[in-house]
């Protein structure tokens, strides 16, 4: 799956907005590193339907075992380590005997810092290579997917590197003397190992995170199928960043692979998009979705039509960047391989009759993609009309209350058909700007 910066950032996924976005809730790492991991697995997902499958099958095995999760390695084992390696073109030569017979005396009165510095040192080494000795213990007494196998075996081909008896070896009574000896051997030998075995742990941080946020927020595991023929069907699914979300259930495939959403203004049409493209992308990231139930094909990538920014350095409108989004949307639909096209209130950067011939071409156009699955919300209830009659599309719209004396309430109810309700005089009766306009000073 190819997701690009305007997906991610019209899907909530970096930004501060709710508490850090859609990445705080996937992030329960234990370190920096493999935080690192998590936001490169979602800028860059699985790129196969079986890549795919292997990464929900990892991930659903750290969800039901996660007790086997090593708890010696914390952030600062991994911080630790990257100093101590630093520092390794400073030591040139072994520990003289003399050292090694006054060492402790000498190191503690002269140099309290290096004496400690390689005392704690050594033990963070200790520490990463007995977790990651458990790690690759887990294959002895447990079914292992094959993704999580190939890691945990590149891990125990490592750590039989001829020093890691003797580093396991390390605790607190350990004399100065063996602890200075193997300063000198892990420095100069043992540290093209331990970068990579900090790299197969940051891997496996990641993904017990997405494991952890899955059963943290009691997500369920999508059910995955091939990418053709293209499928998306979901009940109960909320947007995991509201507090107090409204479920849908939703079902489109390739005979009706276009979802035409109408209602009024801030009626739920552009939470109910976000939601689905969440939920995409978590099921492509191989995570549990926040849903009853929820089946999706594999899709090339998500692509989203909902905040343009005008380019005023370039002299570029905001209809124009319109265009020019549509225009990659566009591009990007010649592919084979399904799309999710998320499209909310096309051209608003015209008059309403532009607009209104725009849509209706780009929708005409959108039509001739049938192996792609498209959204698009409109409050332009002459668009709806216009393709009532054609059996490949469905019609949703949310429902509005209005009552006589101008009052209004947003059920954010998802019903079948097309939506007429016009509230945007009443919100602004509501909200006293036309009593603000008609005061006179």
């Amino acid at each position: 799956m190819v997701n690009d910066r305007i997906t991610l950032k019209d899907l909530s996924v970096f930004t501060a907005e709710s508490g850090g976005g859609v990445f705080a809730l996937l992030d329960h790492t234990t370190t920096q590193a493999g935080r690192d991991q998590v936001r490169a697995h979602i800028q860059h997902p699985p790129d196969t339907y079986e890549q795919l499958q292997e990464m929900q099958d990892a991930i659903r095995f750290w969800a039901d075992n996660g007790n086997l999760w090593p708890e010696v390695i914390s952030n600062g084992t991994l911080v630790m380590l990257e100093k101590f390696f630093e520092a390794a073109d400073n030591v040139s030569a072994p520990p003289s005997s003399l050292n090694l017979l006054f060492g402790p005396f000498l190191q503690k009165i002269l140099n309290k810092t290096d004496y400690f510095f390689t005392q704690f040192s050594l033990s963070h080494l200790s520490d990463l290579l007995k977790g990651c000795t458990q790690l690759a213990a887990i294959p002895e007494s447990h079914e292992v997917p094959p993704l999580l196998q190939r890691e945990l075996e590149a891990i125990k081909e490592e750590l039989k590197h001829r020093l890691t008896p003797e580093l396991l070896a390390i605790n607190k009574n350990t004399p100065y003397r063996e602890l200075a000896t193997l300063n000198f051997k892990a420095r100069r030998e043992i540290k093209n190992t331990t970068y990579r075995l900090m790299k197969h742990y940051a891997r496996l941080d990641a993904w017990q995170s997405l494991a952890r946020a899955t059963q943290k927020n009691n997500w369920i595991f999508p059910q995955l199928s091939a990418p053709l023929p293209a499928s998306f069907e979901a009940k109960g699914l909320h947007h995991p960043l509201l507090t107090h979300p409204v479920s849908y259930d939703i079902s489109f495939n390739e005979h009706q692979n276009f979802l035409l959403l109408t209602g009024a203004n801030m009626s739920g049409k552009t939470t109910f998009m976000r939601a689905l493209g969440v939920g995409a992308l978590l099921a492509h990231l191989g995570v549990g979705v926040p849903a009853q139930s929820f089946r999706i094909s594999f899709l090339q990538g998500i692509i989203t039509n909902m905040h343009v920014e005008d380019n005023i350095l370039k002299g570029e409108s905001y209809f124009l960047a319109e265009v020019k989004r549509m225009k990659q949307t566009a591009t990007k639909l010649q592919e084979p391989l399904p799309h999710l096209v998320l499209m909310d209130e096309l051209f608003k950067g015209t008059n309403v009759h532009d607009a209104y011939e725009c849509t209706r071409a780009v929708v005409e156009g959108l039509l001739n993609r049938p192996h792609h699955l498209m959204v698009l919300s409109t409050h332009l209830y002459e668009v709806a009309q216009h393709f009532a009659n054609r059996k490949d599309i469905l019609f949703a719209y949310f429902v509005t209350d209005t009552a006589p004396d101008n009052t209004y309430r947003f059920r954010y109810e998802l019903k079948e058909g097309i939506s007429n309700d016009r509230i945007g005089y009443r919100i602004l009766q509501q909200e006293g700007v036309i009593d603000l306009l008609k005061k006179h000073d």
